[in-house]
């Protein structure tokens, strides 16, 4: 087993055992800050989504809603809510029109960053599921989790350090539970909370939550 995939068996391990905990949920140092990172080798995709399924059965058969959010797919369903078909193919068509002289993601950062950033972005979508999720669920409140996937899918045109603020200034706000958020993250950990997004970017130290698992070595 890969030192990569061993990281991945045992932060998930670790998560189980926290969210489950006999005193509740303490993925988080902070009462009223529930979100956590598992990060992952970008190569490892199919092999997280093994460990989100087998983790997702055992959270359900000990009575917990678990509520899945795609990226990709809120993605896909706002640029066709924003620009339609025709509308989507004219800027793909920019976009390799200006290939050639190096401004082809330029162009379509043009057309994304306005429909995707902000608190009424991605980030507006991220919320209003979970707050539908809770609202289908009440009688699981306290057992509640939602786990963030497909970040990958929108490099290079997302931060995921301003998602969750954006989710955690919701739920200081009102009207969004304060229920455990897990991002999994396609990228590498540096030292301390830094983290590569698709093991392309900078380094980003700009993250609150716990990283899983805590050691990076066994």
């Amino acid at each position: 087993m890969s030192t990569e995939l061993q990281q991945l068996s045992r932060a998930f391990e670790a998560l189980q055992a926290d969210l489950l905990d006999a005193d509740g949920p303490r993925i988080s140092t902070t009462p009223n800050y529930r979100f956590a990172i598992v990060p992952y080798h970008p190569s490892l995709e199919f092999e997280l989504r093994d460990a989100v399924f087998h983790t997702s059965r055992r959270l359900t058969e000990a009575g917990w809603h678990v509520h899945t959010v795609d990226l990709q797919h809120l993605f896909f369903a706002r640029l066709e809510r924003e620009f339609g078909e025709k509308g989507i193919e004219r800027i793909i068509g920019k976009e390799q029109f200006h290939f050639e002289n190096g401004r082809g993601l330029s162009t379509l950062q043009e057309y994304i960053y306005p429909i995707i950033e902000g608190a009424d972005g991605l980030a507006g979508d991220v919320i209003d599921g979970i707050r539908a999720a809770a609202e289908a669920h009440p009688d699981k409140a306290s057992r509640m989790v939602v786990f963030i996937g497909r970040c990958g899918a929108l490099y290079p045109f997302f931060r995921t350090s301003a998602l969750l603020k954006h989710l955690d200034g919701a739920a200081s706000r009102s009207g969004t539970p304060r229920v455990p958020v897990i991002l999994l993250y396609p990228g590498t950990r540096h030292a301390g909370n830094a983290l590569s997004f698709m093991d392309e970017s900078a380094a980003d130290s700009d993250y609150r939550p716990r990283i899983y698992p805590e050691r990076l070595h066994a």
